[in-house]
């Protein structure tokens, strides 16, 4: 397999991998030497596969999982990270809509607001799966450029 192969793949799964996502994918793509736009798009890809795994199965699982011995306190916690997203988002719908609200909330860097985090919240409140799949798309799309574009300066800034 090729070194640069290897290298989208390795970005690829990374942006897969809850908390992490694009947003640690981005720029180790760009530490790696990868061209931005291809791996923006590898990046978004991965990032958005899991959406409608976690759309349709991740809060039953979570909900089965709480009260379990081993599992219950990692699955309580995403559970009520889910609700307390899922409430930031409502609050913040105000005119704009839940769409606009899920887009920014998953468009913004900052961590825990990701594709992960954002759909789950968006199934806690039954928003509905195509209107959820194309607003974490774009946010997931907002937030590739935004952190293509910060990696770039700041590894300028160093020297990189």
């Amino acid at each position: 397999m090729s070194t640069v192969l290897s290298k989208y793949l390795s970005v690829f799964f990374v942006s897969m991998v809850p908390l992490i996502e694009l947003r640690g994918a981005i720029p180790i793509a760009l530490g790696m030497d990868l061209p931005a736009i291809p791996s923006i798009v590898v990046c978004v890809i991965g990032n958005m596969l899991p959406v409608p795994i976690i759309y349709f199965f991740a809060r039953n699982v979570l909900i089965w999982g709480k009260d379990k011995k081993y599992i219950g306190k990692i699955f309580t916690f995403f559970l009520e990270k889910g609700e307390r997203a899922g409430q930031k988002l409502t609050k913040a719908a105000g005119r704009g809509g839940l769409f606009v609200a899920l887009m920014l909330f998953v468009g913004i860097p900052v961590p825990g607001t990701g594709a992960w985090t954002g759909t789950l919240a968006a199934s806690f409140l039954n928003m509905g799966f195509k209107s959820t799949v194309v607003s974490v798309s774009l946010g997931v799309l907002l937030a590739g450029i935004i952190m293509a574009v910060g990696s770039m300066g700041v590894m300028s800034v160093f020297g990189f």
